[in-house]
């Protein structure tokens, strides 16, 4: 399935953009299994190289249950970006609900040794399963 919205946001001239996905071929909505997938794009817009060693996710499922994620880089990567360079992966979360939310940070370090966080932005994870309701 295609796409809906692209996601970003950029801290210390880092940018981060995530593009959410449903992957209906995985999915088993009556046996409560709804399975998303996310590209994210790292860019570094900065002036000085840095390496992604960590991340730390935050997934909400529709009941606003809270599932934490953190490891070490990212898809068994530990990506090095000098300026201007950019680094691409697609990555997944399977949800018991038929919607959600997630965002999070990844931990960089400079070349100079320094560690700082860099935002995920917070994007929504919506099946077509998912009732939609205006307030």
């Amino acid at each position: 399935m295609a796409a809906d919205h692209e996601y970003s946001a950029t801290t210390r001239s880092i940018m981060v953009a995530v593009r959410p996905f449903y992957v209906d071929d995985q999915s088993s909505p009556e046996d409560g299994q709804f399975v998303f997938a996310y590209r994210i794009r790292i860019e570094n817009h900065g002036e000085e190289t840095v390496q992604l060693r960590a991340r730390h996710w935050r997934i909400i499922d529709g009941l606003g249950r809270l599932q934490e994620v953190r490891g070490a880089g990212v898809v068994g990567e530990q990506p090095v970006l000098a300026p201007g360079e950019s680094f691409e992966y697609t990555s997944g979360a399977p949800l018991t609900t038929p919607s959600g939310i997630m965002g999070g940070s990844y931990q960089m370090e400079s070349a100079g040794g320094e560690t700082f966080e860099v935002q995920i932005p917070t994007f929504s994870l919506d099946s077509p399963h998912a009732a939609h309701t205006i307030n």
